[in-house]
């Protein structure tokens, strides 16, 4: 789950981040007010969960009130990356001497923490860690033992920074591991981390991502969810407990289990196509679960094609094969569908699939195959 930047301002400064003074805004007139009350240049920021919103003009100087006003007005009309803008952050201007970046993620390959920092910290990190990825610090962090002080210090000699400034990085640093631990995070990211201009570390910016898995006990933070600015499908799958992740191909997959649902994705790729969205139906899935997964891939407008790849352990080929027909009579299809069936009711689930006239087969290089191919066949009639 991804918090807007005003949230994750206000959840990271209860672990000691010093950010500066700013409140969040609907409209023009509480943007002007809150720069009143602040009494000097402010910062006025769009508020939309997706990067890119500087080069947007979603983040813009005001030198006084009335430019505050005049400039949330113009940042609350904007659409940054089929984002509307619907609240802005209006925050106290500060000097920028310097900027750094420093972050916590979850490494999937040592299965622990890992720190990054950088001197090449703004709005271009990602270009950095594309073209110069030796600019950037990573330390994995032992879960048992945690962020230790010595650690911290040898980053931020490593960034350049004063022995002052060097005792401001290991205070903040300790304050971000204790945030990302605390509030089960993913990811917990300031960029920029600045120099201001009396020579003091500053985080200005913030970003978080917390582990959907660990919302049951993060109650409080589960609220802060912004549905309004969360991708519809992905929302509907999740009402629906399903596995959805949507991306920008063409071919809708719908499988059961995660990992033969990465498989499914590479096979699609390998034969020129590209994915439209990771989905696992789980095990076990009934009729009434593949319906639902059919009904939200082919909303996706993008999708020119459908393969399904179910091997039937707990997960009956039969009910799979009832579930698809349920979807195709109650959702107008007119996409291809490509079915490989194996394992429980195999021969009876694709009697029902071929009845309904639908391609079924029992091997998934060849469903990959077929279902490139109703693509290449739909390409070649344009």
């Amino acid at each position: 789950m991804n918090l807007h930047e005003y949230q994750a301002r206000q959840l990271l400064s209860r672990f000691g981040l010093p950010y500066p003074d700013g409140s969040i805004a609907s409209t023009p007139d509480e943007a002007a007010s809150i720069a009143a009350q602040i009494g000097g240049p402010v910062v006025v920021k769009a508020q939309v969960l997706t990067g890119g919103r500087g080069k947007a003009g979603g983040v813009r100087l005001a030198g006084n009130t009335g430019q505050a006003k005049d400039i949330a007005r113009q940042i609350l009309a904007l659409n940054i990356k089929g984002f509307p803008v619907n609240r802005v952050l209006v925050v106290e201007a500060t000097d920028i001497l310097h900027e750094f970046y420093l972050g916590i993620i979850i490494d999937r390959v040592s299965r622990r923490p890992v720190l990054m920092a950088s001197a090449a910290g703004g709005v271009d990190i990602e270009e950095v860690n594309r073209q110069t990825p030796e600019q950037i610090i990573s330390l994995p962090i032992d879960p048992l033992l945690g962020l230790q002080e010595f650690q911290s210090r040898q980053i931020g000699f490593r960034l350049g920074l004063s022995p002052a400034q060097v005792r401001q990085f290991t205070g903040i640093a300790a304050s971000l591991y204790q945030a990302f631990m605390g509030l089960d995070a993913s990811l917990c990211e300031i960029n920029p981390l600045i120099v201001d201009g009396s020579g003091n570390l500053r985080p200005l910016d913030a970003k978080l991502s917390i582990d959907d898995n660990s919302l049951f006990r993060q109650t409080e933070l589960a609220a802060l969810r912004d549905l309004e600015s969360e991708d519809p499908l992905e929302r509907l799958a999740r009402e629906q407990e399903l596995s959805y992740v949507k991306l920008d191909g063409e071919v809708g997959c719908i499988v059961n289990g995660a990992g033969l649902a990465m498989a499914t994705m590479d096979l699609v790729k390998l034969y020129g196509a590209e994915p439209a969205n990771f989905l696992d139906i789980g095990g076990g899935a009934r009729a009434e679960t593949v319906a639902t997964a059919l009904r939200l891939v082919i909303t996706d407008p993008k999708v020119k094609a459908v393969l399904i790849n179910i091997f039937g352990g707990i997960t009956r080929c039969d009910e799979v094969a009832r579930g698809i027909i349920a979807a195709l009579e109650q959702v107008d299809v007119d996409v291809p569908i490509v079915v490989r069936l194996v394992g429980t009711n195999e021969q009876e689930g694709r009697r029902i699939l071929r009845q309904a006239g639908l391609t079924a087969v029992t091997s998934v290089t060849e469903a990959a195959r077929a279902v490139i191919g109703t693509l290449n066949l739909a390409a070649e009639s344009k």
